[in-house]
Formats: C-alpha cells, structure tokens, sequence
C-alpha cells in the first residue's frame, strides 16, 4: 500500500462517479451507497437516505475505491467534513438531473460534503490485503 497525498485523493475522487456515505445513525454504523461529483472542492452526493437522519451531524465520511480484484491494482479514498443538506429547490433540481439517484422522495437526499480530511492508499498489482 501507498498512501495518498490529499491533492491525489481528491483528483481520483473527481474522477470516480460512485462512492459510500458513511455515518453514525443510534450508535450504530451506517452506511449507504452514493453518487457524487466534485465541484469547488466540494463533493455533492445524492443518496439514499432521510435528510432527518443526516441534519445536525457534525462530521459526514465518504468513501470510494476502485479494486477490480483481490489483490490486484486499485486505490481507495475517504474524505471527511461537515456537510450541508441542500435545500434550495433551484440547486436540488440541478443536481437531481445530474446525478443518478436510486430512489424519489423523503429517502432521496443531496448533500454537500466540505472535505476536511482526504486519505487514501494506492494498492499494488500482486500486493496481499
């Protein structure tokens, strides 16, 4: 393994389209699929899960790797920072549009993640996890 400079984790974020919102719903990890794009150093992520349970949180985590086999060639990045629920009916449109989305309604949610962290590791072709 290699780690990743912050610079690097994000530019392969960019270029990722799939990720993992991660969070702490009754004391318990929860972890739902996502789509994402990066724009301004901000990620947008459109997820399933209730904006309730994702409001007030001080911290989201978002993670997205890309390993085709055990023990082959990837890489993995996690980015942490506050995020926002977006709200604004303008924006969210916009983003509903761009980004894919799994479901419609009270389980459908737009955020925006403002990275404070970004770590991440290059995995070597033949490298044992």
């Amino acid at each position: 393994m290699v780690e990743l400079s912050g610079s690097e984790g994000l530019w392969l974020l960019e270029g990722a389209a799939q990720g993992r919102l991660v969070y702490v719903q009754r004391e318990s990890a929860v972890i739902r699929p996502a789509v994402h794009l990066l724009q301004y150093g901000r990620l947008v992520v459109r997820t399933p899960a209730q904006a309730a349970a994702l409001s007030g949180r001080p911290v989201l985590t978002y993670q997205v790797d890309e390993i085709r086999v055990a023990g082959g060639p990837g890489w993995t990045v996690t980015a942490a920072g506050p995020a926002e629920v977006i709200t604004d009916p303008d924006e969210a449109s916009h983003y509903r549009r761009t980004l894919p989305g799994w479901v419609h309604g009270p389980h459908d949610t737009l955020l925006r993640i403002h990275p404070q962290t970004v770590t991440g590791f290059r995995f070597a072709h033949g490298g044992a996890w």
